[in-house]
């Protein structure tokens, strides 16, 4: 039998973009911070993270093969689904992507969103991008499709396995004598601590949904080796104002902490990022990674969920649970963890905007 995933007409994959080329790095950062008065130069300093990899960002192409894996996958279950794809800062715009589905004929589609957990940065952002890119339709919103975001999945099964076996196989790889006291720095990307307050419907959110998906990677990795390793939860790749208090600590200090306290190994486990994007190959493969080898400290980085196949039958059991939902239909809704399954529209007045309140699709 044919998975139905009736009300939907098409997916959307929505992603943050990145430089693909020398000449774009800096018109890219500007995108992403504009409106923030960051000084030229200061985007410079930070564009030299991209030129040590030839001026690229690795996201586009990893965008492309979820892509081709997710197109691939649905074709397999004999869902006969159009997959489009659109950016927030770099080619292709998603108000590009928006016009073409509009142009197709595209009247309903769900969007999932390569980031899984919840603030601003994270959801709510990416739902005002939606909002513009609807708005820019000539005609408006209502001459464009509709759009529902798919739920947070930072505890689906599917993102939640591969990261488990990412632990399993970096632990394996550390020097036998140190393995078994190695610690796990589960690793996302830091945000100010005010827009962590406010992240969620009841705040807090961001900061809760990682810890309770380190403590499920953490406890299924004990059940796997009988030995339970242990964790913390540490951030990368801070940026904004010295004065502006951001979450911490940060994970080269952290490292340094474990050293000092004489642990004899760590595994930096990537559980904030789907795919191995600049902060992933730059702040841990390159920059954590030196301050370890400084410090003497046997490091691994476990890999990330990327284009493995659980990870994207996960959008297809998204797609199809919410399909049901709209059909009012009853599901079962997949999750680990404490926290349960993720609301299908975001509350009102979840993950403000921290400058100004901005319309936004796909809430309540």
């Amino acid at each position: 039998m044919v998975p139905d995933a009736s009300p939907y007409d098409a997916l959307l994959l929505v992603s943050f973009g990145g430089p693909e080329a020398p000449e774009d790095v800096v018109p890219f950062l500007e995108n992403v911070t504009r409106g923030r008065g960051i000084p030229r130069e200061r985007l410079e300093e930070v564009g030299k993270h991209y030129h040590l990899f030839g001026g690229r960002s690795p996201i586009n192409d990893q965008n492309r093969d979820f892509l081709a894996a997710l197109r691939a996958d649905l074709a397999e279950a004999g869902i006969d689904l159009p997959v489009y794809w659109g950016n927030r800062n770099w080619d292709p715009y998603l108000t590009e992507t928006i016009a073409q589905m509009t142009a197709d004929g595209i009247t309903r589609a769900a969007c999932f969103v390569t980031s899984a957990y919840s603030s601003w940065s994270s959801c709510r952002q990416y739902r005002e991008n939606l909002y513009d890119a609807v708005a820019a339709v000539p005609g408006g919103p209502d001459a464009a499709p509709r759009l529902d975001k798919l739920r947070h999945y930072f505890n689906h099964p599917g993102f939640v396995e591969p990261v488990v076996d990412g632990v399993l196989a970096a632990l394996a790889d550390l020097p036998e004598e140190v393995r078994d006291g190695a610690h796990l720095a589960f690793v996302t990307h830091s945000i100010p601590t005010a827009m962590a307050d406010t992240s969620g419907p009841e705040g807090g959110a961001y900061v809760a949904q990682h810890l309770d998906v380190a403590e499920v990677v953490a406890g299924r990795v004990a059940e796997e080796t009988g030995r339970r390793h242990p964790h913390a939860l540490v951030y990368c790749s801070r940026s904004g104002a010295p004065h502006v208090p951001w979450l911490e600590p940060d994970v080269n200090d952290h490292l340094a902490d474990l050293h000092a306290a004489g642990v004899p190994a760590v595994v930096m486990v990537p559980v904030g990022f789907v795919s191995d994007h600049m902060e992933v190959v730059y702040d841990l493969d390159t920059e954590a990674m030196e301050t370890a080898a400084e410090l003497g400290l046997p490091a691994r980085r476990s890999a990330t969920a990327g284009t493995d196949p659980r990870f994207v039958v996960a959008v297809r059991d998204l797609l199809l649970e919410r399909a049901a939902v709209e059909r009012g239909e009853p599901v079962a809704r997949a999750s680990l963890g404490r926290i349960g399954p993720m609301w299908d529209a975001c509350p009102v007045g979840c993950c403000p905007n921290p400058r100004a309140d901005r319309p936004a699709l796909c809430g309540g």
